[in-house]
């Protein structure tokens, strides 16, 4: 087995623990997401609710601010390329999503982009950017989130 390919499996599975934890986001606990997440200033995120976190304190907490609204959801990923250079990795994919967001059913499909950099030998994230999805930011900014 070529190195390349053992990173991209390392990274596939970093992703795998990430998609988890957004599952679990989805079903009201985002305490998963510390573990998968660099914890360092510049992280980031864009979200299907637009705006964007920069630092592990906002990222971590627009995932706490959609996990205290947020039963009953699923996230799932699919059509899945990873990209490996050195001790950083890209990750493409569409992803879908269901969840009640307090009180109202909501589903989206996007695209993805998602940054990992190897950390004391582990893969972390450091960047998750997906579409923005009108409904989903107009529900969030309605609910003064």
């Amino acid at each position: 087995m070529s190195q390349s390919h053992t990173e991209a499996d390392a990274v596939r599975d970093a992703s795998d623990r990430f998609y988890s934890a957004l599952d679990e986001m989805a079903n009201g606990d985002a305490s998963a997401m510390a573990d998968v997440w660099s914890h360092e200033d510049e992280v980031t995120t864009m979200h299907p609710i637009g705006g964007r976190e920069e630092g592990w304190d906002a990222v971590k907490g627009s995932w706490e601010g959609v996990a205290s609204m947020s039963e009953g959801g699923e996230v799932t990923r699919a059509d899945q390329l990873i990209r490996v250079t050195g001790d950083l990795a890209y990750e493409l994919c569409t992803e879908s999503a269901s969840m009640t967001i307090a009180g109202d059913q909501l589903s989206l499909e996007g695209r993805a982009t998602n940054v990992y950099r190897k950390e004391n030998g582990e893969w972390k994230v450091v960047h998750h950017h997906a579409d923005l999805h009108a409904e989903f930011a107009e529900m969030i900014e309605n609910m003064g989130a």
